[in-house]
């Protein structure tokens, strides 16, 4: 995938009074209101059950509202034809807490698997593939299958598959969930570069409340079906990345 071309000045995301509701029941988002800017590396907070995952769904377009109106790239996602969709689609790396990794594939292959589907030949990301999966600590685990992984290191997998491509926007549900402190740091350090240096935009919810406070980033808060915009804690000076 060529590096980021999404050069506009129109958010990346944006949510304007959108809502969900699933039956007869209460709504699982109700006027929920967002923008996130080219280059923007943004968190969603918020407690156990608030819609989180949800939201997040409606980004990545895995879900459609039964309210208001969602926008990726510019463009009007309710307005555009399933071809139109799918393409937006190729442009957003999405790291799911569930992980999604395929059994009957090596870790290696299952982050080479988006390049793979692009059609690209093995030889022209082989060394990207490798580099990455040592870079978040699995460089001795390439050929290892997801039965044999830990959570922490399927999350890890996980994380790799959907940044290889170098997406413009990246979306991530609870991305540290499974890891320890120290690759908790580490996985904050890749978003933090990607976003940094290739413009990624970056969407993250978490409970993770230190990773929050290393990024000293915008904040945003999920409750009763609403988003609201969060004031971050600063940035401890011992946190901050190298």
């Amino acid at each position: 995938m060529p590096d980021n071309a999404f050069l506009s000045d129109e958010p990346v995301l944006r949510f304007d009074r959108v809502g969900l509701t699933y039956g007869p029941g209460a709504d699982i988002l109700a006027d929920a209101s967002l923008t996130l800017r080219p280059g923007s590396m943004t968190f969603l907070t918020g407690p156990s059950g608030a819609g989180k995952s949800t939201l997040l769904k409606l980004a990545f377009l895995a879900l459609r509202p039964t309210a208001g109106r969602i926008s990726l790239f510019g463009l009007d996602t309710g307005r555009l034809k399933p071809d139109a969709l799918a393409s937006l689609r190729r442009r957003i790396g999405v790291v799911f807490q569930e992980f999604r990794l395929l059994d009957h594939l090596s870790a290696y292959e299952n982050v080479a698997l988006p390049l793979r589907v692009m059609g690209r030949p093995e030889a022209s990301y082989r060394k990207d593939v490798t580099e990455l999966l040592s870079w978040v600590g699995l460089g001795d685990r390439l050929d290892a299958r997801p039965e044999t992984l830990s959570g922490g290191e399927k999350q890890r997998v996980a994380i790799a598959r959907a940044v290889v491509v170098k997406p413009d926007l990246i979306i991530a549900d609870e991305p540290t969930g499974n890891v320890d402190e120290e690759m908790s740091e580490r996985l904050f350090r890749l978003f933090r570069e990607l976003n940094k240096r290739l413009n990624t935009t970056v969407l993250i919810a978490t409970h993770d409340m230190a990773m929050v406070r290393r990024a000293n980033a915008d904040v945003l808060r999920l409750a009763d079906g609403m988003v609201v915009r969060a004031q971050a804690q600063p940035a401890l000076q011992q946190d901050t990345p190298a």
